[in-house]
């Protein structure tokens, strides 16, 4: 692993040189973003550092954050999710072959940075079912809250079915619409009665049923049910104080979306979310480790599912406007 550190180093002295003005964001060697939009983070740092020494969540996932007014806070997680012979890998618990621990080391490759665009290849440990996939992630400056996403394997990969990438942290936001062509799916009542500490989940939607925006590409929504005063409440109990770090921190509520441009959308294309009704507790079976979500049921995994095939491309975006101007030209 040497070797991909020094490599890493090398290049955050040419971003550094790049990123200290205009537009683009750079903070100290793990934060990178644009201003007034998207910003993503490596571990072992923290794009919001909510507790001393912390280093911003599970290893193995980018941290995606959202900068305004100055305030960077941290939103949600993307998972890397390779399928192999009908086996599926998690990026964020799979263990690594450097120290056994949950989650892959992820590292910043070549980069390019340049007025109008920023791009970076984010490379990874290879997986035990033999994928060994790599990520180009791209920031363009006429679309700030919005992360490209492509996905490549390297040569001795193991042919993927499916290489899934995934927001995995709706349930902070309380994501509980789904903003679908013909409906809105409602958590709440998708999911309801069910109280579990575990993930749950019904069907998936087939690409054919997601909203087009003005040039015809697919996109599908999520918010929020909730005002923001009711978002951003936090339950005065004890349990819910020692677990503050689970409540809504922004000043501001968030849209969150993924779109696939209509030229690349195939009939593998699918939405899938799964839930939760209670926060997640690091893996704990014991139900006295979890929390409640305020309100019930929220959506946990986002996602768009598809067919692996090299240089595939998603785009994974935040805005902080109002749902109703969202929809209205789709």
């Amino acid at each position: 692993m040497r070797r991909y550190f020094l490599a890493f180093g090398l290049l955050l002295v040419f971003m550094n040189s790049r990123a200290q003005s205009g537009s683009w964001l750079r903070r100290d060697s793990t934060v990178w973003g644009i201003r007034n939009g998207i910003v993503v983070g490596f571990w072992p740092g923290a794009i919001e550092p909510v507790k001393q020494n912390s280093n911003g969540g599970p290893r193995g996932l980018l941290r995606i954050g959202y900068e305004y007014m100055g305030m960077i806070y941290h939103i949600n997680y993307i998972a890397v999710e390779p399928v192999v012979n009908g086996k599926m890998e998690f990026s964020e618990i799979s263990p690594s072959s450097v120290d056994g621990k949950w989650g892959k080391f992820m590292w910043l490759g070549d980069s390019s940075i340049t007025d109008e665009k920023l791009s970076v290849n984010v490379y990874m440990e290879k997986f035990a079912n033999g994928a060994h996939p790599y990520l180009r992630l791209s920031i363009c400056k006429d679309r700030p809250e919005e992360l490209c996403i492509e996905v490549f394997h390297h040569a001795d990969s193991q042919p993927m079915e499916r290489c899934g990438i995934t927001a995995t942290m709706g349930n902070y936001s309380r994501l509980r619409k789904l903003y679908l062509k013909d409906t809105v799916i409602h958590s709440r009542r998708l999911y309801d009665g069910y109280k579990g500490i575990d993930f749950v989940e019904k069907e998936a939607y087939a690409g054919e049923r997601m909203l087009r925006d003005k040039n015809g590409d697919l996109i599908v929504l999520a918010t929020p049910d909730e005002s923001f005063s009711e978002l951003a409440a936090w339950p005065q109990e004890e349990a819910y104080m020692r677990r503050w770090n689970w409540r809504y921190r922004p000043f501001y509520m968030l849209t969150q979306y993924w779109r696939k441009e209509k030229q690349r959308a195939g009939p593998s294309l699918q939405v899938r979310v799964n839930g939760r009704a209670t926060y997640w507790s690091g893996g704990s079976r014991d139900p006295r480790h979890y929390i409640a979500i305020p309100g019930g049921p929220s959506f946990e995994n986002f996602e768009l599912r598809e067919k692996y095939v090299p240089g595939q491309k998603i785009y994974f975006g935040m805005t902080r406007k109002p749902i109703a101007e969202l929809l209205s030209p789709l």
